[in-house]
């Protein structure tokens, strides 16, 4: 299982759901709660909150979740294919092993995050929090970053080689130890790129 950041271990759970396939979220609260193989596809999920829950082989496929909130909690070889996040509170958690093609992400609070290594090739992010999140060896060749805050995020080894990074805060990338090869930036970010390269900007 991948490390969290600074090594936090993930909490604990005090109960266990299996099989939830007749699930609504919806307006509900779960509390350190073990999902266990359960099929999610198309699941409406609007103001749904899941605290510190762990989520192991859950498929999250088609479903949509508006205003909902999944705190500090721990993604294990879920899937998310076509899944759409809107206004989302995902603050601390935890991905490992996962799957996001066609992802969609539409504003919403990532920060401190976990998602080391993750491919997110054919993903959609706009307008979100990943502040301080851990993007190392992240795999976004091609993916749409655009206006996220990054501040602070690890980025290390990432690939976002042809990303679409307009209107996103790179200050806190390293353009040596990041492939940016044919990414889409607008004239600001590429200021800072430069000044991170040592370069002397000049009008």
């Amino acid at each position: 299982m991948a490390d969290r950041k600074h090594g936090r271990s993930a909490p604990p759970t005090e109960s266990t759901i299996r099989d939830w396939d007749d699930a609504d979220p919806s307006g509900q609260t779960y509390t350190r709660v073990l999902f266990i193989d359960s099929d999610l596809t198309e699941v409406t999920n609007r103001g749904g909150v899941f605290e510190e829950c762990t989520f192991r082989g859950v498929r999250f496929n088609a479903s949509t979740h508006t205003d909902a909130a999944f705190v500090n909690c721990t993604f294990i070889r879920c899937s998310f294919f076509d899944s759409t996040f809107t206004r989302c509170k995902l603050m601390g958690s935890m991905f490992d092993d996962c799957t996001f093609n066609l992802l969609k992400v539409e504003g919403g609070d990532w920060s401190f995050v976990g998602l080391p290594g993750a491919d997110l090739r054919s993903t959609e992010l706009s307008g979100v929090k990943l502040r301080e999140a851990d993007l190392t060896g992240l795999r976004a060749a091609k993916a749409v970053l655009r206006n996220v805050d990054l501040s602070g995020a690890w980025m290390q080894r990432a690939d976002l080689s042809g990303c679409d990074l307009r209107g996103s805060d790179l200050s806190m990338l390293d353009p040596l130890t990041v492939d940016l090869k044919n990414a889409i930036i607008d004239l600001p970010q590429a200021i800072v790129i430069a000044t991170a390269l040592g370069l002397d900007v000049r009008p």
